[in-house]
This record gives structure tokens, C-alpha cells and sequence, in this order.
């Protein structure tokens, strides 16, 4: 079931391709700043209803970071990790035909879960329009616009500076600082090495099948060569195995969620021991359970704040500026956001959470509508 707010969803798109078998939709949430921006999640289980969640996420994110765009989101129903390339190319070229009617003037798309820069490239030539989408690769050029793939670590550049200052706001410095990171894959491994880089400790990581955890640290270069050769994390020898799910019961100072949605719930909240949550995964925790955690002296950075990188980068190549230009702007708009939000949580006594969505609101509810987009 859609839930619906003050500003949206604006558009419920649903679309169905007999010949490749593609089922998919389009949620844009709204329009005020600008054409819906949000990427393009491809998994077996992925609902109207999840996307409809990520779109509204995309709409704060974006009025946070300051950028001209909207909210949107889309889901494409199929198994995008393990589906043969043709298949999926067939099926993605579908999609972008399909959903021509609202991209790019009311919506444009950027790579997710199981889609990436080489998809976006199918999608971008599907739909004929090289601003349809952002993420593509850096060879894909029209004019002085360029490609700006995600796999630069956009992101977990952003979640690294929304995590510093965080530790910074707990009083905790960097150097030492335990870290655990759900999640290996872009977001997860950059961020991971950005702050390992900055003396932090990276003590437990994991993917799909599990993870590891060791105490004194992993060794990431390690870590990642067993990751590409062995397929999965929990093959990295030295330290201890975690089953799904129990990295967020280590004691550690920073968790950071960087993969899947609702890994944080009513079920595990008071198993939780980390004292600052960063959310480099969208909407990995309900609403209820973030206020929860706040006032159990938790602080959280929440998914539209730490993890806009990604959507940062996708204004940089929309506006066919360089990928030089990517990593400078993300970390000005992450720390300076991240400690706006701070300041008015601490002065007005809420939650983070509660504080940013103020502050989005206002610049959305301020914001003159566009009824019209002129490429």
C-alpha cells in the first residue's frame, strides 16, 4: 500500500512488457525543485511500495543537498544480480522505452541496487536522450556532457564526511574510532577505505552470506582480494564469522547500514550498541525506530543527509560538469548539511531526522513549482 504525504507521490507509474516479460514502475514524489531524480533498483522483490519510500527519501535528499531536482525512484521486478546480460539488457531497453512519456521531463533515473554504469548506457541510448539518466560511463559523451560512473565512490565519499562529523559531534576522535559497515559493496568498500584511511578502525564488514568482525581491525586490502576471489567476505580467515544481521549487535562506536532497506527494526533495535548510526543504505530503519534509538542517546545521520553523494555526483554530470568537480562538492554540501542538521536538532531538542525534514520541507514548501522543463 502507497503511503501518501503533503507533497506526494505525483506520479504512480506502472508498466509491463509482454515480449521481454519486464515488469517495473516509476514513483515520482514530487516535482517543486525540479524532474524527479533517483535510481533504478532491479531485484525479485522490490514493491511499488519500496519505491514509493525511496522516492520521498530522494525528494529530502535532494531539497537538503540543494540541488534542482525532485523526488523519484524506480523498480524493475527481476533477479538483476544473476540474470544473464542479454536478458537483462532486453529488459532495461524496455523500461527506458516504456517510462519515455514522464523521462526526462518529469523524471530522470541513475543507477541502484544491480544496475550500474553499464546499464544506465543501455538506458540512456533506449530512451535517446543523454540526460535521461546520470551514473553512465565516462566514455558516453554528447557534447561537453560526460558520463560520471557511481563506481567512483561519490557516496561513500559522502557517508565518510557525514560520519566525521559525527564522531566530531560525539566528542570521539577518528583515529581509533571502531567502525562496522553492513554492506560491501560500492558505498560500503569506499567508505570503509576512506575512513580506514583516516585512522579509523574497520572492524567488522559484510555482504549477502555474512560477515566477519576482528577487534583490532581488518586488513581491507586483504579483505578485498578474498572478496574477488572467493566471492563473499565471511572467506577472510582472520576473525570471526557474523550471520546476517549480527554486525548491528557489536559493540562498536560507528554502524554504518550501506546495503539493503529495513535492517534495522522493532526486533533488533535494543540489541543495537554502536553509538552513532550513519546510514549509508536508504530508509534502513522505520521512523519509529530511529526516534527510539535517539532518545536512547543514539545518534543517527539519516539516509537523505549521509548518503547523497550519489545524487550530488548525478547534478555534476547533469549539468555537464567534470568528474574533478564530483568529490569537492559532495564533501562541501554533506558537512555543511550534516552540521546545519546537528545544530537545529540540538537546539530544538529532536531528533536529527526530525531536524533535517524541517529543514527540506521548507525549502520545498518555499520552492516555485514547475509545471514546465525545457531541455
Amino acid at each position: 500500500m502507497v503511503e501518501y504525504d503533503e507533497f506526494g507521490p505525483e506520479i504512480i507509474l506502472q508498466v509491463y512488457d509482454p515480449v521481454t516479460g519486464m515488469k517495473g514502475f516509476t514513483v515520482v514524489h514530487n516535482t517543486a525543485l525540479g524532474p524527479g531524480k533517483g535510481g533504478i533498483r532491479m531485484t525479485p522483490t522490490v514493491t511499488v511500495n519500496e519505491v514509493s519510500r525511496l522516492a520521498a527519501a530522494m525528494t529530502y535528499k535532494c531539497a537538503m543537498a540543494e540541488l534542482p531536482f525532485g523526488g523519484g525512484k524506480s523498480g524493475i521486478v527481476a533477479d538483476g544480480k544473476n540474470l544473464p546480460w542479454e536478458k537483462k539488457k532486453a529488459i532495461i531497453e524496455a523500461f527506458s522505452r516504456a517510462i519515455k512519456i514522464i523521462c526526462p521531463s518529469k523524471y530522470v533515473a541513475a543507477p541502484d541496487m544491480y544496475t550500474a554504469e553499464k546499464e544506465m548506457a543501455v538506458f540512456a541510448q533506449a530512451n535517446g536522450s543523454i540526460i535521461s539518466c546520470t551514473g553512465k560511463p565516462s566514455s558516453m559523451c554528447q557534447g561537453h556532457s560526460c558520463g560520471i560512473p557511481h563506481e567512483l565512490g561519490s557516496t561513500g565519499w559522502g557517508v565518510y564526511h557525514a560520519t566525521l562529523v559525527a564522531l566530531e559531534h560525539k566528542g570521539i576522535k577518528v583515529k581509533g574510532a571502531t567502525i562496522a559497515i553492513d554492506g560491501y559493496g560500492n558505498v560500503g568498500s569506499f567508505a570503509a577505505k576512506y575512513l580506514s584511511d583516516a585512522g579509523a578502525l574497520i572492524i567488522a564488514l559484510s555482504d549477502s552470506k555474512g560477515g566477519i568482525y576482528n577487534p583490532k581491525g581488518l586488513d581491507l586490502k586483504k579483505l578485498a582480494q578474498v572478496k574477488q576471489d572467493k566471492g563473499t567476505v565471511t572467506a577472510y580467515s582472520d576473525g570471526k564469522k557474523l550471520a546476517l544481521g549480527e554486525i548491528y549487535q557489536l559493540d562498536c562506536d560507528v554502524v554504518i547500514p550501506a546495503a539493503q532497506p529495513d535492517v534495522i527494526t522493532q526486533k533488533n533495535q535494543d540489541q543495537i550498541k554502536a553509538k552513532i548510526i550513519v546510514e549509508g543504505a536508504n530508509i534502513p530503519a522505520p521512523f519509529e525506530v530511529e526516534e527510539y534509538l535517539s532518545k536512547k542517546g543514539i545518534l543517527i545521520i539519516p539516509d537523505f543527509i549521509a548518503n547523497a553523494g550519489g545524487v550530488i555526483s548525478s547534478y555534476v554530470e547533469y549539468i555537464g560538469a567534470s568528474a574533478d568537480e564530483v568529490f569537492p562538492i559532495v564533501e562541501k554540501k554533506i558537512v555543511k548539511n550534516t552540521k546545519l542538521m546537528l545544530d537545529q536538532a540540538r537546539a530544538k531538542k529532536i531528533s536529527p531526522r526530525a531536524a533535517a525534514l524541517e529543514i527540506a520541507k521548507g525549502r520545498i514548501k518555499t520552492a516555485k513549482r514547475m509545471e514546465q522543463y525545457e531541455y
